[in-house]
């Protein structure tokens, strides 16, 4: 942990925003000075002296590799002090000039690469570069094919964003929420499906019998209410024998501020709650855990959780 003295060192240190700026850049990649000149426009002076200053600092390292010099991050430092301070930091950016830098970065990478093509310039850190076509929705769209969803509950289902994605491979899939209006907009979204259905009810009381769903979907509900456990138990109720209950939600965190816009009434949850309240609706706990961790500030992180009705 930092004490007083040296956090204060750091947030002057980064106060400036070029050097934020470069950090950004060199949390993907090591670039040289040279390449770093390139991506960001500045003069070589100014790069290397904001650089040296990062250095000295212990934020970045530098190693030799046949006539160049890369500069990386210093990754354990980075987890061990700064993580912490970055999520504030961050937001000093302006994240049209961010994007391009990225961008910029990317294709100075794509083309130091000699040894073989876009794959290989990329590998081990794929999952963070663009290419045409390779996204994570392209990805969700073709794993859904592999499911046989039955007949669905989408608890809080917002306008069908999630219903569009599931009804292909559904019998049915039922759009729960408690607002009118919410609801006639996935109606209008989703006209030309003929498998979807619309309810407007309390996910805490779900107008349905017990046992009527083979999946329920609870994805970013627990958000909007003081009784997580209420929901939950009404989730496994309406399951069937044999039926899964998916859960996605946001960790504990400390930022109320920014939930607050979204109308979020709570700031989080811990895993081992989630678990406790699926165990506690007589549901076996498939898997639960934090899955991954939002890549701008303040950085959520994701718990997803699955589990069976017996």
């Amino acid at each position: 942990m930092l004490d007083l003295a040296a956090s204060t060192q750091i947030l002057r240190l980064l106060a400036e925003p070029t050097r934020l700026r470069l950090l950004l850049l060199l949390i993907d990649e090591p670039l040289t000075v040279a390449e770093l000149t390139a991506v960001t426009g500045l003069i070589q002076s100014r790069v290397s002296s904001h650089l040296g200053r990062l250095r000295e600092a212990g934020l970045v390292q530098d190693r030799a590799a046949g006539n160049a010099n890369y500069y990386a991050v210093d990754t354990a430092r980075w987890q061990r002090d700064i993580q912490p301070l970055w999520g504030a930091l961050i937001d000093q950016l302006d994240d049209t000039r961010v994007h391009r830098d990225r961008e910029r970065a990317a294709e100075i990478v794509r083309r130091r690469s000699t040894r073989g093509g876009w794959a290989e310039s990329v590998a081990g850190r794929m999952e963070r570069q663009y290419s045409p076509g390779r996204t994570w929705e392209a990805m969700s769209r073709s794993l859904i094919e592999l499911l046989d969803l039955g007949d669905v509950l989408d608890v809080a289902s917002g306008d069908g964003v999630l219903a569009e994605l599931l009804c292909r491979r559904a019998h049915s899939v039922t759009c729960l929420d408690i607002s009118t209006r919410v609801l006639e907009a996935a109606r209008s979204r989703l006209s030309s499906q003929d498998n979807i259905f619309y309810k407007n009810g309390d996910m805490h009381a779900l107008p349905f019998e017990s046992n009527a769903f083979d999946q329920v979907f609870v994805l970013h509900a627990l958000s909007y209410t003081r009784t997580p456990e209420a929901v939950l138990a009404e989730s496994a109720r309406v399951l069937r024998s044999g039926g899964r209950l998916i859960v996605a939600t946001i960790a504990r965190h400390d930022h109320e501020a920014t939930v607050a816009a979204y109308d979020h009434v709570n700031l989080g949850f811990e895993v081992e709650q989630i678990a406790a309240w699926l165990r506690e609706s007589e549901l076996s706990v498939a898997d639960c855990a934090e899955r991954a961790r939002e890549p701008q500030p303040p950085y959520f992180r994701l718990i997803t959780a699955s589990a069976c009705k017996p």
